[in-house]
């Protein structure tokens, strides 16, 4: 009997972390799909570690991101993208790049996505009306891959005792990038919310980056009995952290896109200058605070929002060793 050849799917997934985070669940959807395939994730350098830790790819390869005029890159990325005789792409990504690859492919291989000449192109307005976790599965199901699930990220182990948290504990993101003030709450009042919970009995515990010490520095310096973790966490001890966690509070940045999945009851503040339909975590315990200008949320318009499922808590509580 001939050997048949095996299906080799390319899933393209660029940037960025939220935007990742919330892409594994279509992915590990195309992974059940073609359980017989083999499948290789293109990205980039700031997810290699992430990618490769995860299980619903054999194999991940590196997007060099070629500039238009580096002539040289743009050859040699062709070469590599065809040696790979893909059968059929994925693009989680559809942006101009993504969708520019396509014209890299000779002979053309099946295309799920929104470049011109896919095999299955989804060009309808609704994949981009709402959020992209929709618009993905809107897409995937055009070629064939129907039950999407929001990826939980309990494949992912970190040892978070050496933090040595007291439990239960609450995770406060009080951060964003610096090229986002207007996503910040204020600083003083994350300090007076630590305070409020540290009274009903939570550690509060403190997750950002280098670039947002200022603000958890703030905190500490207000409310002293908070842990601040500032800079110390990997994407993988956030995300254990999350699936051990009463609840996090935080505003519109990356670590609670990671949080929300694992189930932890999540609220996150929305200014004006986020579309929170668009953009909101995923998971199955979301609170959204929508305020047009953030420094006129008030802590007491807070703590009255936030609402911890019992059978949430619960749940949490149960995997905590």
């Amino acid at each position: 009997m001939a050997n048949v050849k095996q299906d080799h799917i390319l899933v393209i997934k660029l940037s960025a972390l939220g935007d990742f985070i919330q892409a594994l669940g279509p992915m590990a959807a195309i992974r059940a799909h073609h359980k017989n395939a083999k499948i290789t994730l293109l990205t980039t350098a700031p997810y290699e570690h992430f990618a490769r830790a995860c299980p619903h790819f054999d194999e991940v390869i590196i997007d060099p991101k070629p500039k238009f005029f580096e002539v040289k890159k743009w050859m040699k990325l062709k070469a590599s993208l065809n040696a790979l005789n893909i059968t059929r792409v994925y693009d989680l990504q559809n942006n101009d790049r993504s969708c520019f690859y396509f014209r890299l492919f000779t002979p053309k291989p099946e295309w799920v996505g929104t470049a011109r000449g896919a095999s299955h192109r989804n060009t309808s307005p609704e994949r981009t009306a709402g959020h992209a976790f929709f618009g993905h599965k809107q897409t995937l199901e055009m070629a064939g891959i129907k039950k999407i699930n929001i990826d939980d990220l309990s494949w992912i182990n970190a040892d978070t005792d050496k933090f040595h948290i007291k439990h239960p504990y609450i995770l406060i993101v009080p951060g964003s990038s610096p090229s986002h003030p207007q996503k910040r709450w204020a600083a003083e009042n994350y300090a007076k919310l630590c305070h409020y919970l540290e009274k009903s009995g939570y550690q509060c515990v403190l997750l950002g980056t280098k670039a947002e010490k200022e603000v958890t520095d703030q905190i500490k310096c207000l409310q002293p009995n908070v842990i601040d973790l500032n800079g110390q966490t990997s994407l993988f001890e956030i995300i254990a952290l999350g699936a051990k966690a009463a609840a996090c509070i935080g505003n519109d940045t990356g670590p609670m896109h990671m949080i929300a999945p694992t189930g932890c009851p999540t609220t996150v503040l929305f200014s004006a200058h986020s579309n929170a339909q668009k953009h909101y975590p995923l998971g199955a315990h979301i609170k959204i605070i929508n305020s047009e200008n953030l420094a006129e949320l008030s802590v007491e318009d807070v703590i009255s929002s936030i609402t911890f499922d019992k059978e949430a808590l619960q749940q949490n509580a149960s995997t905590i060793h």
